[in-house]
This record gives C-alpha cells, sequence and structure tokens, in this order.
C-alpha cells in the first residue's frame, strides 16, 4: 500500500530544466505560471498539456508566440477532460504510451463548467493527469464567484452586505472525484515546491485519472499585495484553510502534517477580499475550517489503522 510513508522513493533534486520561459502574460504574483513551472519541472517534455478558456489559456501566450515548450491545446471551456480522453485515445492508437496527458484548467472549469466532462473521463478510467489551478473565482473574466470561492470572500457577483455575500464553502471537490473513482487524487501548493514537484511524479507513475488540487494565489482577485503571494499561500496551509493531503485505495495521508494550525484570521487579512468580514463572519469561517480539517483528521487517521 502506497502512501506518504513511501516518499523515500521519491528523493529527487528540483530539476534545472525549464519548460515555461519568461514573457508570459500572468499578473504579478500569480501562482498560476509557477504551478505550470513545477509541473512541467516533475513531467519533463514528454508532456501535452489542453487547456479551457481562462487564465490558464492566455497567460502562457497568444500564439505563435507561447512560453510552454511542450504541445498545448485550446478548446472550449466545459470540455477539459473530454479532450484529454481524446488525446489520450489517439496516442494509445499511436502506440506513444510515455507521453503524459495533462488537463489543465482553473476552478470554474472544473467544479461548475467542466464537471459533467470530467466525471465521464473519470468513469472511463481515462488514463490522464488533471490539475485543477484553483484561485477561487472566475478570475479571468472579471472575478466573479465560483463554486470554489471560499465562504464570505467578496467577488464581483458577491460583492458583500445582506443577502449578497458567499455564504457557502468551497465545493468539495476532491471528495466528489473520489466518489467518482478516482485513482489517485492530491493537493499541492505554490509554496512547496518540492512536495508539489514529488507529488506530480508520483501521480504520473499510477496508472488511471489523477486529480490534482493546485492551490494557485491570485494577487489581483484576492485583493493582495503580490510580493506576499507566497506567504497567502504558505499560510493558508498552517491555519488548515487548504491542507496538503494525498488519497489512494481508500487511504489518506498528508503531505505536510500541521501540528499546531494558526487561527485561520491571519489568513484572511492579508486580502482585501476578506475585509468586509465582522469578527462574527470570521468566527463563521474559522469554525468551517475547524469542522473540514477535524473530518480530514479522521479519515487520515482511518488509514493508519
Amino acid at each position: 500500500m502506497e502512501g506518504i510513508e513511501d516518499s523515500k522513493r521519491y528523493k529527487f533534486t528540483i530539476p534545472h530544466d525549464e519548460l515555461i520561459t519568461p514573457g508570459h502574460s500572468a499578473c504579478p504574483g500569480c501562482g498560476e505560471p509557477l504551478a505550470m513551472r513545477y509541473l512541467l519541472k516533475a513531467l519533463g517534455p514528454r508532456t501535452i498539456i489542453n487547456v479551457p478558456a481562462g487564465c490558464g489559456a492566455v497567460v502562457p501566450g497568444v500564439w505563435p508566440r507561447y512560453a510552454v515548450k511542450v504541445p498545448f491545446v485550446d478548446h472550449a471551456f466545459e470540455c477539459t477532460a473530454a479532450v484529454s480522453s481524446g488525446i489520450k485515445a489517439a496516442l494509445e492508437k499511436k502506440g506513444q504510451d510515455d507521453i503524459t496527458v495533462v488537463g489543465w484548467a482553473g476552478d470554474g472549469g472544473t467544479v461548475d463548467i467542466g464537471l459533467q466532462a470530467l466525471s465521464g473521463a473519470v468513469d472511463r478510467g481515462t488514463d490522464f493527469l488533471y490539475v485543477m489551478y484553483d484561485n477561487e473565482a472566475y478570475m479571468n473574466t472579471g472575478i466573479q464567484c465560483s463554486g470554489s470561492t471560499p465562504c464570505g470572500a467578496w467577488t464581483t457577483t458577491t460583492p458583500g452586505g445582506k443577502d449578497i455575500q458567499q455564504r457557502q464553502g468551497k465545493k468539495r471537490i476532491m471528495e466528489m472525484m473520489i466518489a467518482n473513482g478516482i485513482a489517485y487524487g492530491a493537493t499541492v501548493s505554490v509554496a512547496y515546491v518540492e512536495d508539489f514537484i514529488r507529488t506530480i511524479r508520483k501521480a504520473k507513475d499510477i496508472k488511471g485519472p489523477k486529480f490534482i488540487h493546485a492551490y494557485s494565489p491570485c494577487p489581483s482577485g484576492w485583493r493582495m499585495d503580490p510580493r506576499k503571494a507566497i506567504e497567502v499561500s504558505r499560510l493558508a496551509v498552517r491555519t488548515g484553510f487548504f491542507p496538503l493531503y494525498e488519497y489512494r485505495d481508500g487511504r489518506y495521508w498528508f503531505t505536510k502534517e500541521i501540528k499546531k494550525r494558526k487561527p485561520v484570521e491571519e489568513y484572511l487579512r492579508l486580502q482585501g477580499r476578506f475585509k468586509h468580514l465582522t469578527p462574527a463572519d470570521v468566527a463563521e469561517v474559522q469554525a468551517l475550517v475547524d469542522r473540514e480539517y477535524a473530518e480530514l483528521e479522521a479519515k487520515v487517521e482511518a488509514g493508519r489503522r
């Protein structure tokens, strides 16, 4: 049974090769090009990435000038996993089994618009890697609320105030994918580079549909200092707002276990999207984080028995 305890198999130094180059069009402090950079360091050049509409489609550039050194397929918003299935089927027909197919989509293109196609690809058992870079709103189209926008966060469609504030928590997409039947699932953060690369390398070695939930800070949409993007990303993990863990064969493991979590207020106060929250609102967010973290701890503990 594989888990975090077998991580010695994946010892490495971070590769020097760069498959995403300077000259992309990301905003200052954006986590998405960092996530793609680490992904490609882990996977190498034998990779095909397909992306829907969103930040991931425009950040690398506009054809014929792309900042990515691997094949990069653009397509409609809703069909990331379907396109991945098609690419994989074509490669299998040609006997090119050494190429990793990556579906790369944002939270809106995954938990909302692309959910049906993703579920279908998992049902078919497509051997591919799906990465959701989560900046917690529809950032490319104007910072609208998505199914992954956290409780209390300001967006242009949840601007705060009575009845127009985001009160629901994030869709629990990992649990949805586990119920759907993924072979492997994990969360990663751009603030923890070695864990990120190790996790992607591990996923690459597993047959079947793999789902990676990548935390991707967005200074523009989160109303924060771009220089604090990595600090905020670390706090997301250290407060339990975005825990790092993996799943396989019915068992969970922490890839970074936090023994003493920081108050979630330390994370919220660095972001202007939460500045309207009252102390009662902050307590509500803390309670939600505590509850979901306790549920995850229980699952991890059950896997140790």
